[in-house]
């Protein structure tokens, strides 16, 4: 029995990709790839968009449908990144096939495609697996994980997110401005803040208490969620708050100044993720004050991204060390119900 366990563990997972709507998929694979998984093929509808992922990965195979990589015995995890609205009726075909499912967030826009997902998941006990990045590939996210496990702060009692990001609006396809493909800013780049609440306040129910969105300044995008912002209470007594929008100006040299705000009992941790504005424009900050005192780290290239290597681990020995199954899918059904009873509060007459 040990022998075989150790031959599990030792089996490289080999992995292909259907979607390359968005650019996470870059992320996700260079992952997955740098933790030791091997890429095999990629499927897309788009000429364009398979041209430039053979740039980056020469020597991955091009398949000719969606259904020669889901009829591949030999393929372990399929990684997806098609529009939103997609990919949770991708992912039932994936686990269908036999495969675990590897998504970029959204991972659904709509409740029912995650009950459909739920139930999958139940009959074929394959993974539903979701790219929250904003925390997972992100050093001095994971760095606070750990900091907060050891004590550091004490109890978390509240998580605070700001996820400004650039718009880019001549860069967008189409369907990045119709709500029923993309879902609402809520159920999209709020969904990453969500899952960061969850994960460093150790909260395992949570209700959406006020949602809210808006759009303030793109009336020809009418709609486009510009504006958005969510107050939660977990089950264990902390709140989080966060804030996300599309109004990154020219002049930031970051495609967003992300910032994340832990409070514990006994101190407070603050992430800046991708810079200090006026100071650096290199990322990956995090400042400590506790009991002992003030400390700032600057942790990119220091600590690594250990969600990938759990995560190959989970596929090959079906545990559930990266994130489990529960924690995924409630992250991303709080986000549906933040963005279904949202309030509307640009176009409001007072």
């Amino acid at each position: 029995m040990a022998g075989d366990c150790k031959k599990e563990r030792e089996k490289r997972l080999r992995f292909s990709v259907i979607g390359l709507k968005h650019g996470h998929i870059y992320g996700m694979c260079r992952g997955l790839i740098e933790a030791g998984a091997e890429l095999v093929s990629v499927y897309d509808d788009e000429k364009k968009l398979l041209e430039a992922f053979e740039r980056v990965y020469p020597a991955v195979k091009t398949a000719c449908s969606e259904q020669e990589i889901l009829e591949d015995d030999s393929i372990d995890l399929v990684a997806g990144c098609v529009i939103p609205y997609q990919r949770g009726d991708l992912g039932i075909r994936v686990m269908k096939a036999g495969k675990d499912y590897f998504c970029d967030k959204a991972p659904f826009t709509a409740l029912d495609q995650l009950t459909r997902a739920r139930e999958t998941v139940k009959e074929t006990g394959k993974k539903y697996l979701i790219y929250y990045g904003e925390r997972v590939h992100s050093e001095c996210s994971v760095f606070a994980g750990d900091l907060i496990k050891e004590g550091a702060i004490g109890k978390v009692i509240q998580v605070i997110g700001l996820g400004p990001h650039r718009l880019d609006a001549k860069t967008r396809p189409g369907w990045f401005f119709e709500r029923e493909k993309y879902g609402g800013i809520l159920c999209d780049i709020g969904s990453h803040q969500i899952e960061q609440f969850l994960y460093y306040a150790g909260v395992e129910k949570a209700q959406v208490v006020r949602s809210q969105i808006g759009n303030f300044a793109h009336p020809e995008y009418p709609e486009l969620d510009d504006f958005g912002d969510v107050m939660l209470l977990g089950e264990n007594g902390a709140t989080g708050y966060f804030r996300v929008d599309w109004f990154t100006p020219d002049g930031l040299s970051s495609w967003g100044d992300g910032r994340t705000v832990i409070l514990g009992t006994e101190g407070y941790i603050e992430l800046r993720k991708n810079l200090d504005v006026a100071k650096t424009s290199q990322g990956d900050h995090l400042f400590l004050v506790n009991q002992e005192g003030e400390k700032h780290y600057q942790v990119g290239g220091k600590i690594g991204f250990s969600y990938f290597r759990n995560l190959i681990d989970d596929c090959l020995n079906r545990t559930e060390t990266a994130m489990t199954q529960e924690h995924a899918f409630l992250a991303a059904e709080l986000s549906l119900i933040a963005q279904d009873q949202a309030v509307k509060i640009a176009t409001r007459n007072f």
